[in-house]
C-alpha cells in the first residue's frame, strides 16, 4: 500500500500528532510519499524527511491514497493533484470548521486501521468544469465546491445574464453569482443563503452576491444543465474563481459551466455521515436557552 500526504505548513502544536502518524504508517509498512513542499516544513521543524517526495499530478502515480491534512481549503487544493485518477482522499482536520476533512487528529490510528481493513465507504462528488474562450485555468478548470464570478476594482455591481441549456434565465444585478456543486452547497453558497444540497442529489446550485433586486433567491437545477454567463459592467475586468484559485477576466468573456466528467472520491469511515456532520457542524438542536 502507498500513501501521500498533503499538507501545508502546520501550527507548532500539531506536530506530535504528525509525528503520530508517521509512526502507525510505519507499524503497518506502509510506502509514504510526501509533497515537496510539506517536507521542506518538516525537515525544518522536526528533522530531515526519509521519504520521497511530489509536487505533481504525474507523480502520484502507483499511489493508493491521499492524506490530506489541514482544513477543507487544503482539501480542496488535492482535487488538483489527483484530478482524475480516482485516488481516495481522507480529510484530517487540524483547521476549523472541516466539513470536509472530518477525521480528528485523535482519530488517526483509527482511521489508517480501518483503510488497512478496507473498512471505510467512498464518498464520490461531483465537480464543475468552466470554459471559456480562452484556457484561463489550464488543466485544472474544474471545482469541487463552486465556480464564482465577482465585480473588480469597484464598488458597482456587475450584471450576469444567465442562460440554462441555451435559454435564459434572469439577468442578475449583483455583486456576483455563485455556481455550487452539493458539495459546496455548505461553503460560500450557504454564506449567501443558498440551500444545502446532499452530495448525490444530482444539482447545481446558482446563488447570487448581495443581489439589489430582493426576490431574487436562490435556484437549484440538474447538473445536467449546461449554464452561461454573460457578464455586463462599469469596468473592464470582472474576477472569476475556482474554489479557492482566482483571476481577472475581461468583462467580454463568456463563461460556460458543466459538470466534469470525473468526479472525487473522499473516503469516509463508517460511523461517519453527512447527516450527524450537518447536526454536528451547524450546531442543530442546540439551544443555549435551555
Amino acid at each position: 500500500m502507498k500513501i501521500a500526504i498533503y499538507s501545508r505548513e502546520i501550527k507548532i502544536e500539531d506536530i506530535p500528532f504528525v509525528n503520530e502518524m508517521f509512526e502507525i504508517l510505519k507499524q503497518h509498512k506502509i510506502n509514504v510519499v510526501v509533497c515537496k513542499t510539506f517536507a521542506a516544513f518538516l525537515e525544518k521543524e522536526i528533522s530531515p524527511s526519509s521519504y520521497p517526495t511530489f509536487s505533481t499530478h504525474d507523480e502520484l502515480k502507483g499511489v493508493d491514497y491521499l492524506f490530506s491534512i489541514g482544513g477543507d481549503g487544503t482539501l480542496l487544493e488535492t482535487v488538483t493533484l489527483i484530478r482524475d485518477t480516482k485516488i481516495p482522499v481522507l480529510g484530517i482536520n487540524t483547521g476549523r470548521l472541516g466539513y470536509l476533512s472530518a477525521i480528528t487528529t485523535d482519530e488517526i490510528r483509527y482511521a489508517i486501521q480501518s483503510i488497512v481493513d478496507g473498512n471505510y465507504e467512498l464518498d464520490s462528488r461531483s465537480l464543475l468544469t468552466l470554459s471559456a474562450s480562452e484556457d484561463f485555468f489550464g488543466e485544472t478548470n474544474y471545482a469541487l465546491n463552486e465556480v464564482t464570478v465577482q465585480k473588480k476594482d469597484t464598488s458597482s455591481m456587475i450584471t450576469i445574464h444567465v442562460y440554462l441549456n441555451d435559454e435564459f434565465l434572469n439577468s442578475y444585478w449583483a455583486d456576483g453569482l455563485i455556481i455550487a456543486t452539493p458539495t459546496g452547497s455548505t461553503a460560500y453558497s450557504l454564506s449567501c443563503n443558498g440551500p444545502i444540497v446532499l452530495p448525490d442529489s444530482g444539482n447545481i446550485i446558482i446563488t447570487p452576491i448581495a443581489p439589489h433586486n430582493l426576490n431574487v433567491r436562490p435556484l437549484v437545477v440538474s447538473d445536467e444543465t449546461k449554464i452561461k454567463l454573460r457578464i455586463e459592467g462599469r469596468t473592464d475586468n470582472f474576477l472569476a474563481a475556482i474554489d479557492s484559485r482566482s483571476l481577472t477576466m475581461p468583462i467580454s468573456t463568456e463563461i460556460e459551466i458543466n459538470k466534469t466528467q470525473h468526479k472525487v472520491n473522499l473516503i469516509r469511515l463508517k460511523q461517519y455521515n453527512l447527516l450527524s456532520t450537518l447536526r454536528n457542524k451547524l450546531m442543530w438542536g442546540l439551544d443555549k436557552r435551555n
